[in-house]
């Protein structure tokens, strides 16, 4: 190839790059295509939109578990639903007792877009992913609209036989369940009745860290917001304020968390991926970025004996292939077949 056609073919590919990353970053800007016609209240703060399998405004029994599918940044909670549903039918009998949940976290312009009530929860059009309060219609954390989807799911006359609760998340979704991992007091209520729960954190851009230590710690030394949240511990928002850093990563390690992680999703230049310094200091893609938190999180004093990383192989940044996997199947449902899991 000439120099010339070389040149020509680096920017084409260029162009191509920019292209699909203003794409990304333009979907992510639009309205949502669908909003969810359900709502959950969330206390005296507001509604929020969500998707459910079956009817829990009456007594449900015969459902055993419960699974919490969170969307990504995208706030396309539809085809998060579409992917719970497939997820539910192949796990054959164990899906017939399982009840799917997809919540939705819409911003402003989504509210403004489909002239929403005014209880409408919304949040900035990320604020979401790390349990910012909301911007309307009262301050409430994304953090506190799940704490209401627990509390729903902990009421005995609505679910008398249920036995275990999983939040799940891809992407977005998985930024918001490893955070929420770290902060939730909704699971409370349903330890108190012995309904067990896990949090599914399935390739999300970023982890929250306890500690100032990074696996790009010369990107971490040139970036002042690196330990910030929801990278650090500093700057809680109001919903994990009362703990400390301490009191939190003591919670979270006693936790039962699965990190999925997809063996294909190393692409650097990810339209989706985070790419400020504060992301970028945990890793140069989100399987890396993955694999060195759990190695340093196992690393700690006690280790995290609750935690569990599964590899999905072959699959890159998709939330189907990934909820749908052996894997996922396993991290949901319980079922056998995740090599990664012997």
């Amino acid at each position: 190839m000439t120099s010339l056609k070389m040149l020509v073919a680096l920017a084409l590919a260029l162009i191509t790059t920019q292209a699909r990353a203003e794409d990304e970053d333009a979907a992510n800007r639009k309205p949502v295509k669908v909003v969810a016609t359900a709502r959950i209240e969330v206390g005296s703060q507001g509604a929020l939109p969500i998707y459910v399998s079956a009817d829990w405004s009456k007594s449900l029994p015969g459902i055993t578990r419960a699974i919490l599918v969170l969307h990504g940044r995208l706030r396309n909670a539809d085809v998060y639903y579409r992917s719970a549903l497939t997820a539910q039918a192949a796990a054959g009998d164990a899906g017939k007792s399982a009840i799917m949940i997809v919540p939705q976290f819409l911003a402003g312009i989504d509210v403004a877009a489909y002239h929403l009530r005014a209880d409408t929860l919304r949040w900035s059009l990320e604020g979401w992913e790390g349990g910012d309060p909301a911007e309307g219609p009262q301050p409430a954390s994304s953090f506190d609209a799940l704490d209401a989807i627990l509390a729903r799911l902990a009421d005995r006359h609505l679910f008398p036989d249920l036995k275990q609760v999983v939040v799940a998340g891809h992407s977005g979704g998985g930024q918001v369940v490893q955070r929420y991992a770290i902060a939730t007091k909704g699971e409370a209520a349903l330890k108190a009745d012995n309904i067990a729960i896990r949090y599914v954190v399935a390739n999300p851009s970023s982890y929250a860290y306890f500690s100032a230590e990074r696996p790009e710690p010369q990107i971490a030394a040139s970036c002042p917001g690196y330990n910030k949240w929801k990278y650090g511990m500093e700057a809680r928002p109001p919903y994990l304020a009362s703990s400390s850093p301490d009191e939190l990563e003591q919670r979270y390690v006693a936790r039962q968390v699965i990190y999925l992680l997809g063996t294909n999703d190393t692409n650097p230049d990810h339209p989706a991926l985070d790419k400020s310094c504060m992301a970028e200091a945990q890793g140069p893609y989100r399987y890396a970025r993955g694999h060195s938190y759990a190695a340093v999180m196992a690393a700690r004093d006690g280790g995290t004996p609750n935690h569990r990383l599964w590899d999905v192989a072959d699959v890159g940044h998709d939330g189907d292939k990934m909820l749908t996997s052996a894997c996922g199947l396993a991290a949901l449902f319980e079922l056998p077949g995740c090599a990664a899991a012997r």
